[in-house]
């Protein structure tokens, strides 16, 4: 319990947070304006693929943010495969709507054929069942410091918003 009430604390904070920037100031007339929600542009450039996993960089509204590890492809298998290269929209998925992840993480939405692609923490393709994993360092079939990467990445797209999340896959 008091672990989800440190996460809930840290969360609220960072809403109250990106709440406060999202209004502007006009420091004559004092008159409160809201900063337009310009959305979120993620991109995964998938650029090593070996039998075991396929890793890319991914990119924040243009500016690199970090590595992925996805399984390769298999024919958008449940379970194993990455998915299809193309564009889907994107959400947060709260713990409450998870029976597995306990923290804050992003739902790939409308995959053809396909329910519950998460967007989470692992450093390993086996840790993914077709997910795409994020991560601070990258190796030979590896991804390490997942956890902060997943952390930077979720407190980044509250700040921008947290809403309108677009995100575009492609094979370099």
């Amino acid at each position: 319990m008091k672990r989800i009430n440190k996460w809930l604390l840290r969360w609220l904070r960072a809403c109250i947070s990106a709440l406060e920037r999202s209004v502007r100031v006009d420091t004559q007339s004092k008159i409160k304006t809201p900063i337009v929600d310009k959305g979120v542009n993620l991109l995964i450039l998938r650029d090593t693929f070996t039998d075991e996993s396929t890793i890319g960089e991914l990119f924040l509204n243009g500016e690199r943010f970090c590595y992925t590890l996805e399984l390769p492809y298999r024919d958008n298998q449940r379970s194993i495969s990455c998915i299809p290269t193309g564009s889907y929209k994107v959400r947060l998925r709260y713990p409450r709507e998870s029976a597995t992840r306990d923290y804050l993480h992003l739902l790939v939405q409308e995959v053809k054929d396909r329910s519950f692609i998460l967007i989470h923490r692992g450093n390993k393709a086996s840790h993914s069942k077709g997910c795409v994993l994020v991560a601070m360092t990258s190796k030979h079939n590896f991804v390490g410091n997942s956890t902060l990467a997943m952390d930077l990445l979720i407190k980044e797209i509250i700040n921008l918003g947290g809403t309108n999340i677009n995100l575009i896959i492609k094979n370099k």
